[in-house]
């Protein structure tokens, strides 16, 4: 198997794990939600913890989400500059944009890694449930990881890199 064969492996599941988990966490925010909404129309009075489950479960979506925008190429990016340079630049400013976004996920990571370190350290609760909060700020660290990880993967292999998909490539259906 080649290093690029195998970089289309390891995105591949990345992705996978991400959807799982992204899929999981909306799922839980909604059931949260809902049960909430269903509760407070039949007591009156909302579920106490509802408020703090959902708010965690969220952090999980919206931080993985980041994952998987890179992955199917939705993330947001500045192209004001795709028209500055000659396009036959294209492929050099390409691998620097993903070492630029590899880097930048690195430090997110760093940091990230360090917060989730203190705050185990403070062994800091949430007020309402009382939970550790580490474990779910575990998935700030995962995520820029995985992030540092996937455009590695794109900075040294440009074919695996998702086409962006902005107003002028998306497809829509004929009426």
């Amino acid at each position: 198997m080649t290093a690029a064969a195998f970089g289309a492996r390891l995105l591949a599941a990345l992705r996978v794990c991400e959807v799982a988990l992204t899929s999981a966490a909306f799922a839980v925010l909604v059931t949260v939600v809902f049960a909430d909404v269903a509760w407070r129309w039949l007591s009156g009075s909302g579920l106490i913890w509802a408020r703090e489950v959902g708010v965690f479960a969220n952090i999980v979506l919206t931080i993985l989400g980041i994952g998987i925008a890179s992955a199917d190429g939705t993330h947001l990016r500045p192209r004001f500059f795709d028209r500055i340079f000659p396009a036959a630049w294209d492929g050099a400013l390409t691998r620097l944009q993903e070492l630029l976004t590899a880097l930048g996920f690195a430090v997110l990571a760093w940091i990230a890694i360090a917060v989730v370190h203190e705050t185990w350290q403070l062994e800091d609760r949430s007020i309402v449930l009382r939970w550790l909060v580490w474990p779910v700020q575990l998935v700030l660290p995962l995520a820029f990881v995985l992030g540092t990880l996937r455009h590695g993967i794109f900075a040294a292999f440009p074919p695996l890199r998702p086409m962006d998909r902005d107003e002028t490539t998306v497809e829509v259906p004929a009426r």
